[in-house]
């Protein structure tokens, strides 16, 4: 492929690691990776509401890695709360898959942004080590990707399987017990799966521009090499 277009591409895919970086440290600070309602079940059951009167006992919350808010509705209308991780929940949440969440966001936005910088060293310089050619490439690309798809996985589970909305509807709640009503992953969280795939494309413009995977070397040169190396 000629020089002008791998430039181009390197350039392609120097901004797009940089807009994942940007996207990813954007994200991180907001209250939109889940947005639902919770339901008030003890003022709910203790009216017997039904039908369109169960609607004044569906309250909000949308929170995100750091903080939050909530509207509890319990049949006296809406009570605003706002509330954070650190230190508030930290003894009620699954505290260690939390800060994995985290430390993988940091991992994801260090390595997109040494990615970007290798990009466009490749794109106007000229590679003179290991770590500044296609293995390099790869690398960030991989464990970026990589960081990208655990945020995801731990995410997911965290607020799925260990509960975490009703955990967080409950704080601090000792007469009413609240439910979930329904959630959604919001903004933020599908960035995370935008910049993953960002840059497992990147990974196949390296490709494209005509860099082989540093680990498929041909069997037939090392075989010669290796009977060469036995002649002497």
């Amino acid at each position: 492929m000629p020089a002008q277009q791998k430039k181009l591409i390197f350039c392609i895919a120097g901004v797009l690691s940089l807009a994942c970086a940007l996207g990813t440290a954007a994200a991180v600070g907001t209250q939109l990776w889940v947005r639902g309602t919770i339901l008030c079940t003890t003022g709910a059951l203790l009216v017997n509401a039904t039908g369109p009167e169960l609607h004044k006992f569906i309250g909000e919350i949308q929170y995100g890695l750091f903080s939050g808010q909530r509207v509890r509705q319990c049949g006296l209308g809406g009570r605003p709360f706002q509330f954070s991780f650190f230190p508030d929940l930290l003894k009620t949440i699954p505290a260690s898959i939390h800060v994995s969440v985290i430390l993988f966001c940091t991992v994801l936005i260090i390595f997109a942004l040494v990615g970007a910088g290798f990009f466009m060293f490749n794109a106007f310089g000229s590679p003179y080590e290991t770590l500044h050619g296609p293995i390099g490439l790869y690398l960030w690309s991989f464990i970026a990707c990589s960081c990208g798809c655990l945020i995801m996985i731990l995410f997911s589970s965290e607020v799925k399987i260990h509960h975490l909305s009703e955990k967080i509807a409950n704080f601090k709640e000792g007469t009413f017990t609240f439910k979930t009503h329904s959630e959604q992953f919001a903004n933020s969280f599908w960035t995370v799966l935008v910049c993953s795939l960002v840059h497992f494309i990147n990974a196949l413009l390296i490709r494209f521009a005509g860099f082989e995977f540093p680990f498929s070397k041909s069997k037939d040169s090392g075989t010669i090499t290796g009977a060469v190396d036995l002649m002497y």
